[in-house]
């Protein structure tokens, strides 16, 4: 995996839902992508999903016909020491991607 560019991480964290998602996952956890909710269509966030992948802010990982996706807070800790805590600070405060959560465990899929 190459290096994380700063231009590609920002581009990533310009959309209100891809922002949301990374405060879903900023909790640690790997997450499968039907446990995710969000108030776009499947193809949308397979979109924000592939973004978020591209600039290097999640892994994804396909287990059979499932696919799991995680943050890559460590890695982007490293690179910039910081941002991330910044952008997740801000986007509590302002409220930003509010609409993304985890599907809750005895809620059908």
């Amino acid at each position: 995996m190459g290096e994380i560019a700063l231009t590609a991480v920002m581009a990533a964290l310009s959309d209100p839902i891809r922002v949301g998602l990374v405060r879903v996952l900023a909790d640690g956890r790997e997450r499968g992508w039907g446990e995710l909710r969000t108030p776009v269509a499947k193809s949308t966030l397979s979109h924000h999903l592939r973004v978020l992948r591209d600039a290097g802010l999640t892994r994804t990982r396909q287990e059979g016909t499932r696919c799991f996706v995680i943050l890559r807070r460590p890695e982007l800790q490293a690179r910039f020491p910081g941002l991330l805590q910044a952008v997740l600070a801000a986007a509590e405060e302002e409220d930003i991607g509010h609409r993304v959560s985890v599907k809750d465990a005895e809620q059908p899929a």
